[in-house]
């Protein structure tokens, strides 16, 4: 499960950017991830600003004058440029605030005004520049727009693995116009993921939760290929139970992906992965804190009346299906992780989810596995259960992180390391001169 576009020497780094010494008063355009959730002026998670306070304080140390580059939300789907509400200027503040030190905030991300601002930074000077996404040459790649965008550095460093499954014009062709590097916390994405799912060690299991089967249909399929059991929870599991003639009663399903799911049991069958469906669900008429709610063994699961009524909604595992993952976790070496496994932002329906979490936790722990997960509501997940900390890895990435599983190729990645591939090329041959 690697491919050979994701380990760090594969790319120019920050170390061979600070080598050369080329600091002193330079331009660096950092691209970064501060889409981070918000409620006001206040963010709610800090980790991405945790992530990435390396980079930051490593080329500010080497005297450049820095330039984040950022996406936040959608605007391209909520009125455009003039939505104040997907402004960074907020995260610019709390940025500041996070790393102790002046953080300036630049209108636009392209323009002369901005460019001259970030060139009268003093030497190892920060700001951020305004969402990349209030322009449509962002999502599109466009070149110009991303040349509009490297005049106003000297270099580009991409420390943004979470977003580097976009083909955008930040990420992509911004690299392809300036000396590119990646930052400190891009490497350390890379060096997790191949250290620890580069040779997988079996037994592996995945869990894969969450609302829809449609939008991990390709990840189910090379899970399948290369896990030995596929743990299944939340809206996920439902279209298994569907599938299997199992009524549902409300609980979420997409119906034009049933038979998809009978496909992936019979994929699963010609590689031999042993597909957990839950064995008793919690159920409710509510999706509300401490909604009444009941447990249901689910016996028969080839059994077309389980007894779940028309209006009741599955919405976590129960203590049977808990016990079952238990065992597997007990034997497996290897356990990745994308997804909940029932409504665990609300209560009582958060503690299937939080039991499995803290059990893989404590076998990592232990040493007797190694732990990898990934994606936001994963993240939120893990930290709710106090987990995160006793995983081997918690992946920075949503998109990215599927995408890596999947073995499909990310966009930035590659502009990355051939970009940093013809950077090392240059040095090598004026070395050699």
């Amino acid at each position: 499960m690697s491919t050979a576009l994701t380990h760090p020497k594969d790319f120019a780094t920050l170390d061979d950017l600070l080598r050369r010494g080329a600091g002193a008063g330079a331009r660096c355009l950092l691209r970064v991830d501060l889409n981070v959730p918000m409620q006001g002026d206040r963010v709610l998670d800090v980790t991405r600003f945790e992530r990435i306070t390396p980079t930051i304080r490593r080329l500010c140390g080497g005297g450049f004058r820095l330039g984040l580059l950022s996406h936040f939300g959608r605007p391209d789907t909520q009125g455009g440029q003039g939505n104040a509400s997907l402004s960074l200027k907020p995260v610019a503040r709390a940025l500041a605030e996070h790393l102790h030190l002046p953080v300036s905030f630049l209108g636009d991300c392209i323009g002369a005004r901005g460019g001259k601002a970030l060139a009268a930074l003093p030497a190892g000077g920060i700001a951020v520049f305004e969402n990349t996404r209030f322009h449509a040459g962002e999502s599109a790649n466009d070149s110009d727009f991303a040349r509009r965008m490297s005049v106003n550095g000297d270099v580009y460093v991409n420390d943004a693995f979470s977003a580097s499954h976009r083909a955008h014009a930040s990420i992509v062709a911004l690299a392809r116009l300036l000396p590119c590097y990646i930052g400190d916390a891009m490497c350390g994405e890379l060096d997790a993921l191949n250290n620890l799912l580069g040779d997988l060690r079996r037994p592996a299991v995945a869990i894969v939760g969450g609302a829809k089967l449609s939008g991990k249909l390709s990840l189910l399929r090379a899970l399948i290929r290369r896990f030995d059991t596929l743990i299944l929870g939340g809206g996920m599991a439902n279209q298994f139970f569907a599938a299997r003639g199992i009524a549902i009663g409300a609980s979420l399903c997409e119906p034009q992906r049933i038979e998809d799911a009978r496909d992936l049991e019979t994929l699963a069958q010609a590689h031999d992965c042993n597909i957990l469906l839950p064995r008793d669900v919690v159920l409710a008429r509510q999706c509300i804190p401490h909604a009444p709610s009941r447990t249901l063994i689910l016996s028969g699961m080839d059994d077309a009346d389980a007894g779940i009524a028309p209006d009741e909604m599955i919405l976590d595992v129960g203590e049977e299906s808990l016990r079952a993952m238990a065992a597997y976790f007990e034997t497996a070496a290897t356990v990745v992780w994308n997804g909940p496994l029932g409504l665990f932002e609300t209560p009582p329906f958060d503690q299937g989810g939080e039991t499995a979490a803290r059990q893989v936790a404590m076998l990592t722990r232990i040493g007797a596995l190694v732990s990898v997960a990934g994606g936001g509501e994963t993240a939120m997940l893990l930290e709710q259960a106090g987990a995160t900390r006793d995983f081997s890895h918690v992946s920075a990435g949503g998109g990215a992180f599927l995408c890596w599983l999947e073995g499909g190729n990310l966009a930035g990645l590659e502009a990355a390391r051939a970009a940093g591939n013809k950077l090392k090329n240059r040095e090598d041959t004026t070395h050699e001169t």
